[in-house]
């Protein structure tokens, strides 16, 4: 595939460009007392923008931005009411358009506790298992209180819990869903479960992007509520579209697919390796420290000797002793 990624870095404020008054006053939210710009975008192709964080306050994920003719999509929604909403604000710097739609990827947190400040008629899109999991407190399980730990010295995030409730999609699919908005094509895909059960991936076939949230990064995502056999599988589905570029869910975008095969073989790897480490009766402590994926560090760095993430091997575990289900 031909390659190409423009790369104007814009890091601006929301004050620096006249705009309509925001929607959303980011001053009544818990967690929107900081300074400076929230966000900083990156002009992908004309039109298109990923949003990422610049550390003035925690967001979270990144946000993909999709300016059609007369609105807004955005890709995932942040960590927080007050992230979402800074976002919204800060847009001004690049459009005056409203914002009609919204993609969840997945239901995580990070991606997706900014929902609750939307009102009934913006739109928010996610996969069915997406909203099963928002609706049931999915968001705040395990892998929230696993992050929250880790997360709680960013600035604003924990003010930016305050208040929360987490809010499911109002609109939901099972498969695909295609939306026309102007002369854009915006396509909304399920290939099967990954790195949660029910992730969506944004293909824009004209600008051959795809937004990917956590299926698929540049480096290795977090497995603690992922289906590694599926991943794999998953991401096969990824080659039968045509891109150029892919912008994930953490991370700057990027147009070596060959990330794609480096996931493969990752998860493949630590699914056999962990799964020979549960028959030998290891604890999931133990294999965590002893599985050697090290063969890998040409793709991923940080792989310098023994050693598997643990939520990752915990969650291996947990779909080996509930093979017949494999939930």
């Amino acid at each position: 595939m031909k390659t190409r990624l423009l790369t104007a870095l814009l890091v601006l404020a929301a004050c620096q460009t006249q705009g309509p008054e925001s929607d959303f006053d980011t001053s009544d939210l818990p967690g929107s007392n900081f300074e400076g710009p929230a966000f900083e975008f990156e002009l992908v192709a004309e039109g298109i923008y990923q949003a990422r964080g610049t550390g003035n306050v925690a967001v979270g994920s990144n946000a993909a931005i999709i300016i059609n003719s007369e609105d807004v999509l955005l890709v995932d929604s942040h960590i927080s009411p007050a992230a979402a909403a800074a976002l919204i604000d800060e847009l001004r710097a690049i459009t005056d358009k409203p914002v009609r739609y919204v993609v969840n990827t997945h239901f995580h947190f990070d991606h997706a506790h900014g929902n609750q400040i939307y009102p009934e008629d913006i739109e928010v899109i996610g996969h069915e298992f997406t909203r099963e999991m928002l609706t049931t407190e999915g968001s705040i399980g395990r892998t929230y209180a696993h992050f929250r730990e880790i997360m709680a010295g960013q600035p604003g995030f924990l003010e930016g819990q305050e208040g929360l409730s987490p809010t499911p999609p109002n609109t939901t699919l099972s498969e695909r869903m295609t939306l026309f908005r102007g002369s854009r094509k915006i396509r909304l895909l399920f290939f099967g479960r990954g790195h949660t059960g029910g992730d969506i991936v944004v293909h824009l076939p004209e600008e051959r992007i795809l937004i990917t949230g956590d299926l698929l990064l540049p480096g290795i995502p977090y497995m603690g509520d992922g289906f590694p056999s599926d991943w794999v599988g998953t991401l096969e589905e990824l080659k039968t579209l045509d891109f150029d570029i892919v912008v994930p869910g953490h991370g700057a975008p990027f147009s070596d697919l060959a990330k794609i095969d480096h996931l493969q073989a990752y998860l493949t790897d630590l699914w056999e390796r962990t799964n020979e480490a549960y028959s030998q009766g290891f604890t999931a402590e133990q294999a965590s420290e002893q599985i050697d994926l090290s063969d890998h560090s040409s793709d991923y760095p940080s792989l310098r000797g023994p050693g598997a993430p643990l939520p990752a091997v915990q969650r291996i575990y947990e779909l080996l002793a509930n093979e017949d289900s494999n939930q």
